[in-house]
């Protein structure tokens, strides 16, 4: 099975590295039939998260070709990711993805997102044509032993994720979170989780930011927020206690230079910042300033592993699932491989059945009784079914090949009793030799006849 999963993740890469590689949603589309093109792959498709850059590619492809082109599309010196990727192939790639849909191999241990940004990638490489025969057979696997994991077992009870490492992190240090302000920069899906978890902690006021303003709204709606827009970010910073980012920009939407004139207006009040985004939506020197207390994805393992407890003995059951549906895909890919000679033994008596049928209809044609011809055909299509295997069995017999005997036999679903020959003596058997090699001649006649 070509298939081949090539990428970075968190245990593997700093957040340098990761945002390096990121995937600008779009030029997604255009991204995918380069990287198929170039690498030479059938299909291609590319999960792109704050976490990880995973490369999904069919056929004959190596994966040095997929790297050299991830390098290249990201303006990357050559051998630049040699000490952070990883590569995985076949029943191994299988595996590694279903594990990162279910969220066995996220920064959070059974968080949802990951199955979401899994299926939106397929769908993209879908509309980029990238994604079909068995990269599209591979994806359907993944998501159904994804929805099984989440289904039979606890690993998503918990609410453990990003959004909710970030809020619980900001708990530690608003003790009274009636009396705070968060400003939240984007309107994606983990933004609204966010939102979702300060509402449940109680959270005074909500700023939704987003380069939209109609979608902000929408979010404002929900959660009972200011919608603004993010060019407006500098005249309402100074009113946020806690700020939390990420968008999908290619490039920072706070600078020093905002959150400095910010605190001069709070009186050097704190402000408590998460940047969860790669590319960083904050710059890294915002870190620098007093009274700034900045956090990026990388900082919230703390937090993270310490609610993953919650989650371990789902995972061990997880396991499992994941092992039974690999296994599934294994026999699913086995099965396919008997398509090609179904297929050609249906067509081989299709083709049989044609030619009797053919006399048969000349027969009637001429006159011959409806009763006779059908015997006629009955007999036909019975030696012309039955000759070649019965020749091999018979030799297979002569050879003493009981596994090719037993083989036909389950497979005709023949009657027990049929399966071991009475003993006889060679009188006998020089008899029913002389028997049946009359029956195959006649047999053979008939078949000549009949042609």
């Amino acid at each position: 099975m070509p298939l081949i999963a090539l990428g970075i993740n968190h245990r593997t890469a700093s957040l340098d590295v990761r945002e390096r590689v990121a995937f600008a949603p779009d030029q997604m589309i255009l991204s995918l039939q380069q990287g198929r093109d170039a690498s030479g792959a059938d299909n291609l498709a590319i999960l792109s998260t704050c976490n990880r850059t995973e490369l999904y590619a069919t056929g004959s492809v190596d994966h040095s070709a997929l790297l050299a082109w991830l390098e290249d599309h990201h303006h990357l010196p050559a051998n630049a990711l040699d000490s952070s990727y990883y590569v995985l192939k076949d029943d191994k790639a299988v595996q590694h993805m279903m594990k990162v849909a279910s969220g066995l191999d996220s920064m959070v241990l059974g968080e949802p997102q990951i199955l979401g940004q899994m299926k939106s990638s397929y769908a993209v490489a879908q509309k980029a044509g990238t994604a079909d025969g068995l990269l599209s057979q591979v994806f359907q696997g993944v998501f159904a032993t994804a929805k099984r994991v989440r289904s039979e077992t606890a690993i998503g009870q918990n609410p453990v994720s990003v959004a909710y490492a970030a809020v619980s992190l900001a708990q530690r240090i608003f003790s009274a979170m009636k009396e705070v302000t968060a400003l939240l920069i984007g309107a994606g899906e983990t933004v609204e989780l966010l939102a979702r978890h300060l509402r449940e902690q109680g959270v005074g006021d909500i700023i939704v930011a987003n380069r939209t303003l109609a979608r902000a709204q929408e979010m404002a709606e929900i959660f009972s927020a200011e919608a603004i827009l993010l060019a407006d970010i500098p005249a309402y910073l100074h009113r946020a206690d806690i700020v939390i980012s990420s968008t999908a920009s290619q490039l920072p939407i706070l600078g020093k230079g905002a959150v400095e004139s910010a605190l001069k207006q709070r009186k050097h009040r704190p402000i408590f910042m998460v940047d969860i985004a790669v590319p960083r939506d904050i710059e890294p020197q915002v870190a620098q300033l007093d009274d700034v207390y900045l956090y990026t994805v990388d900082d919230l393992k703390e937090v993270i592993e310490a609610n993953l407890r919650h989650r371990e003995d789902a995972a061990g059951q997880a396991e499992a699932i994941i092992e039974q549906g690999v296994g599934n895909w294994q026999n699913q890919l086995r099965g396919q491989q008997a398509v090609g000679t179904i297929r050609a033994f249906r067509d081989n008596v299709g083709a049989l059945r044609d030619v009797e049928l053919d006399k048969a209809l000349a027969s009637i044609a001429q006159g011959q009784s409806a009763e006779q011809v059908l015997r006629q055909l009955a007999h036909g299509l019975t030696n012309k079914f039955l000759h070649v295997p019965t020749t091999r069995l018979k030799r297979a017999g002569e050879q003493g090949d009981s596994d090719y005997i037993r083989w036909t036999h389950d497979l005709f679903d023949l009657p027990a009793t049929a399966e071991v020959a009475p003993a006889i003596n060679p009188q006998e058997a020089g008899r029913q030799e002389s028997t049946a090699t009359a029956g195959d001649a006649n047999t053979d006649v008939n078949t000549r006849d009949e042609q």
